[in-house]
């Protein structure tokens, strides 16, 4: 065996080595710190509601005092988890968010047109996962991977792929912001494809409305619309337009300070996805959209962090990548005075630490409208083949 041999195969064998390395660490801190994984409890508290039949959403999980807030559909999905002891469930979600995570870079790595082979794929899963959006993703036991990945997957299938869209409307049943996606689609001509996310979020509240109908009528009459239910909107955990403007304004209730500012921005974000000229912003900037004007986007909504970011370095945004990269992983929102209700009293220094995704969001946005970002066929600069040499005649 040649000396380059053995070097080829030490380099092989240390990109899956770093991924397990970063998994044990993982694993070690949350050991350590004996996190609690609060919102696989309510999901498993509400896959126990649905199956011995209790108030869906007349419960409150004592770690924090959570209640249910995802539709009817949602906690049918999550009857499985009731089964589980908690121990066993905690360990489910720490293995099913580790292939999610791995499925997603895949999927991004499809979107940016760069396909990524073993060892691509072991690194970034493996630096991803320190990404802050990605970490409390696996410290809460949350689902933001599992839906990210079905639009994604949908998105990145060839266009006129059979049932195209239906995974848009599956995500939408689970957890509402996903259905901006099937708007997307409508504006960029693709009647069909968002008629078939239309009719898998109907199918969604059907299943929901069948085995929960009081429950039903309760979500889709009352609870959809309080979203301080959810918690409270302007804590820094909120990385929102709406969670900025009320920090800013030191207001818990911006009202149409926060409305109409909001509607500008889904105008802005849909117009600008709707003309981008490729698949790929068009995707980004909706995602972008959807997490700047949904009232509530707590930071571990960002996993879409993990797309852009590999779309930024297929495109050689190189200033833009790292720019992105830096921001998801300094936890700055977190640095800042939170405890009680600082959050609405900080100096107006430490504003923009305390909103770094809101901002970023909006900064990409101005960017792609500029032309800064997303320009050319799907965003990549067209391939130039040499010319032939012209041979004179003899």
């Amino acid at each position: 065996m040649t000396e380059r041999t053995v070097a080829l195969r030490s380099r092989a064998a240390a990109h899956p080595a770093l991924l397990a390395v970063s998994f044990l660490a993982l694993g070690a801190v949350f050991a350590a710190l004996r996190l609690p994984m609060p919102d696989a409890l309510v999901y498993r508290a509400e896959g126990a509601a649905v199956l011995h039949g209790r108030d869906l959403y007349g419960f409150e999980v004592t770690e924090g005092h959570l209640p249910a807030t995802y539709p009817p559909f949602a906690a049918v999905l999550f009857v499985p988890t009731a089964l589980l002891p908690v121990p066993l469930l905690k360990s489910a979600f720490l293995a099913g968010n580790a292939l999610l995570l791995a499925w997603l870079v895949h999927l991004s790595a499809r979107l940016a047109g760069r396909p990524a082979g073993l060892a691509t794929l072991c690194t970034a899963t493996a630096l991803a996962l320190w990404c802050e959006p990605v970490f409390q993703t696996f410290r809460y036991g949350q689902i933001n991977l599992a839906l990210a990945c079905l639009v994604l997957w949908d998105l990145t299938r060839p266009t006129g792929a059979r049932g195209r869209g239906a995974a848009i409307g599956l995500a939408a049943g689970i957890k509402l912001t996903p259905g901006l996606f099937a708007l997307y689609l409508l504006l960029r001509g693709r009647g069909r494809e968002a008629a078939t996310a239309a009719a898998a979020f109907a199918g969604t509240v059907a299943v929901g409305v069948l085995a929960e109908p009081a429950a039903s009528v309760a979500y889709w009459t009352r609870h959809v619309f309080e979203t301080d239910r959810v918690g409270k909107l302007w804590i820094v955990d909120n990385q929102s337009l709406q969670g900025l403007i009320a920090r800013v304004l030191r207001d818990p209730g911006p009202g149409l300070a926060w409305l109409l500012p909001d509607l500008a921005v889904a105008a802005a974000g849909l117009w600008l996805a709707r003309r981008a000229p490729g698949e790929r912003w068009g995707v980004l900037l909706t995602a972008l959209t959807a997490l700047l004007v949904s009232p509530i986007s707590w930071s571990h909504h960002w996993v879409w962090c993990v797309p852009l970011t590999a779309v930024l370095l297929a495109e050689g945004h190189r200033v833009w990548a790292a720019l992105t990269a830096v921001v998801f992983t300094a936890r700055t929102l977190w640095l800042v005075p939170h405890a009680g209700d600082l959050d609405l009293r900080l100096p107006w220094w430490q504003e923009p630490l305390a909103a770094p995704y809101a901002l970023l969001g909006l900064a990409l946005l101005a960017a792609s409208a500029l032309g800064c970002v997303g320009r050319g066929d799907d965003g990549a600069a067209p391939v130039r083949l040499p010319r032939p040499a012209v041979r004179p005649r003899p």
